[in-house]
């Protein structure tokens, strides 16, 4: 089993086995805090801080019936005693969330998110009515205001789920536009449905563009960045060459949204191909914004 599951099994544990699922998210938010290696990361959702990767992980704990779910809840159900599994500090993470937050009920502890980090409520649909206008307009200053025409790329390998759509919260993106020519992924989060679904959830629209992709069978064999630039030279003269009606059809995107973003796997752009495709929009007659690899 995942040590990070474990993190939740034992936070369900020390709350006596049950926990309603907006106090779960919150709560293990919270338990985070008080770790150097976070198990799990967060965005900024509509009720607060959320972990896409840890409702996920309940999901499959759920097919292994160690937990049960209703509307509202989640149970632990097996008699495993997760908490002695866990490291000392992190035992004791758990009870210090369990001594500073065990009494607060889901509004409370909503409540105490946003003001001690308001970054997490500025996608919030209640943070305007549980707020004071003071508190709340730190919820504003916090959210990234982002007004000037940019192209942005970006990989996710390295990163967290979170951690990635953080980065495209952050940097005001609109649009995010998958260039892999297959959107399946091992890593959790970056296959098509999921990530459609995520970032539409976090208002951002996903698009798919596998027509600048490369070939997973081109990809094989790449061990020096030699090998990568070698099969660049090849996409250039094929793939850009007979691609630009899309690249036309990418700068429309970037002129009627102002930030939108290339997405693939490679976190070193230079062994990516976002990077030459991003590079032959930048040379089209009509683009005349800045392009920056995030």
């Amino acid at each position: 089993m995942y040590y990070r599951r474990k993190i939740i099994l034992g936070l369900l544990q020390i709350f006596d086995n049950k926990l309603e699922k907006i106090n779960l998210q919150k709560l293990l938010f919270l338990t985070s805090r008080f770790q150097d290696k976070k198990d799990f990361s967060f965005v900024p959702y509509k009720y607060g801080c959320f972990s896409f990767q840890a409702n996920a992980d309940l999901k499959i704990m759920k097919n292994y019936n160690q937990i049960a779910e209703t509307n509202s809840t989640w149970t632990k159900i097996d008699n495993t005693d997760y908490i002695i599994q866990l490291k000392v500090k992190d035992i004791q993470a758990l009870k210090n969330v369990r001594n500073l937050y065990g009494s607060m009920n889901s509004t409370e502890l909503i409540k105490i998110t946003y003001q001690k980090y308001p970054f997490y409520a500025i996608n919030s649909n209640i943070a305007k009515d549980i707020l004071s206008n003071e508190e709340y307009e730190k919820v504003i200053a916090n959210t990234p205001r982002k007004e000037s025409e940019m192209l942005f790329t970006i990989g996710y390998e390295g990163i967290s789920f979170e951690q990635y759509l953080n980065k495209l919260i952050i940097n005001g993106i609109k649009i995010l536009c998958d260039v892999r020519r297959n959107a399946q992924s091992m890593k959790y989060g970056f296959s098509k449905k999921q990530l459609k679904n995520a970032c539409e959830k976090i208002g951002i629209k996903y698009l798919h563009f596998p027509q600048v992709g490369i070939a997973s069978d081109q990809r094989k064999e790449l061990h020096s960045q030699s090998d990568y630039d070698k099969l660049f030279v090849q996409y250039k003269k094929t793939v850009i060459k007979n691609t630009v009606s899309t690249q036309n059809e990418l700068l429309n995107l970037l002129q009627s949204n102002k930030r939108i973003a290339l997405t693939c796997f490679e976190a070193n752009i230079n062994q990516c191909h976002r990077k030459h495709l991003a590079e032959a929009i930048t040379k089209l007659p009509q683009f005349k914004y800045k392009l920056k690899h995030i």
